[in-house]
This record gives C-alpha cells, structure tokens and sequence, in this order.
C-alpha cells in the first residue's frame, strides 16, 4: 500500500514537473526557429507560419493518445484551416517514414505531417519526449499555450477560436 502511494505521489510530480516545464518554456515567447521537412517534399522554416494561428503538435505512430486523438486534430483542421489555423503534426524521430506514410494514405490527413528524422525539432521546442505534446501559436508565432497528454479538446477549442477572433 505504501509502495503504491509513493508512486502515485512521484508519477504526480513527474507529471506536474512536464506540464509546468512545457507551459514556461515558451511562455511569453515566439515559436524556435526551426526547418521544417514535410512528408510531402516541402520545406518550410517557423516564420513561414506567422499570419496563420498554428498547432506543433507532437505525435508518434505508436501513441495510442496520439492515434485516438487524431480525428479530433482532422476535425479542427478542417473546420478552423479557411480562417487562417494551420496545423503541423510532428512525427516524432523513431517513427519510419513509410509508416507515416501509409497513415497518410490510409485515413486522408490533409494538414501538414513532418518527420523529426533528427530529433532537432523536439529538441527546440523543449526537448520534447514524450507525445503526445502540442503547442498553440498565434499569427505572430507567439506561445498561447502548450498541452500535454489527452488534453480537454474543448478548452483546446475555446484557446484557438479566442486565438483566431484575437488576430
């Protein structure tokens, strides 16, 4: 019984140590500078993304958060993209290319997927390890907020519709 509240009580820090580490990294702060590859073949860098209120979301083919979160990040997406959101979804460095791929094929993401080949994408946002992570940027590149895990999508919605009516 001890044993298992001691766990419970670290697990706890872990997580509050992640959240606060996540969401002070960038506060106040423009989105790292960094170049994009995407899966398609373009390449773009951070600033190509200010006039667009953007989600980096961190994400792996092997995260089962990640996987069921999905639909949720097409549905934005699709809803959100003609008033200036962009979505990028990070694929995380361990993740093969042609298993990105096949995801792509198979469920029709029309937003833009990157592969972290290097593992220098994660690294700028924070060393990120762990996904699923997310980070919401407005027109200027500036942090509005970060989430972590199996967010609420509805304060997601409520963060990015005030974002979007902001710009």
């Amino acid at each position: 019984m001890k044993k298992s509240f001691i766990s419970l009580i670290a697990v706890a820090f872990i997580g509050a140590l992640a959240f606060f580490t996540y969401n002070t990294v960038f506060a106040n702060k423009s989105a790292p500078q960094v170049t994009f590859n995407s899966i398609d073949g373009r390449t773009f860098e951070t600033d190509d993304l200010k006039g667009k209120v953007t989600m980096v979301k961190f994400w792996a083919t092997d995260c089962v958060t990640c996987m069921k979160q999905m639909p949720d990040t097409v549905a934005h997406y699709d809803k959100y993209k003609d008033q200036g959101y962009e979505t990028v979804a990070v694929a995380m460095k361990h993740d093969k290319v042609d298993a990105i791929q096949r995801l792509i094929d198979d469920r029709g993401y029309k937003f833009t997927i990157v592969h972290d080949a290097d593992g220098s994408i994660a690294e700028a946002f924070g060393e990120v390890r762990f996904t699923p992570v997310a980070f919401l940027f407005d027109r200027k590149g500036q942090l509005v907020k970060s989430y972590i895990g199996d967010y609420d999508t509805n304060l997601f919605i409520d963060d990015l519709e005030r974002t979007l009516a902001q710009s």
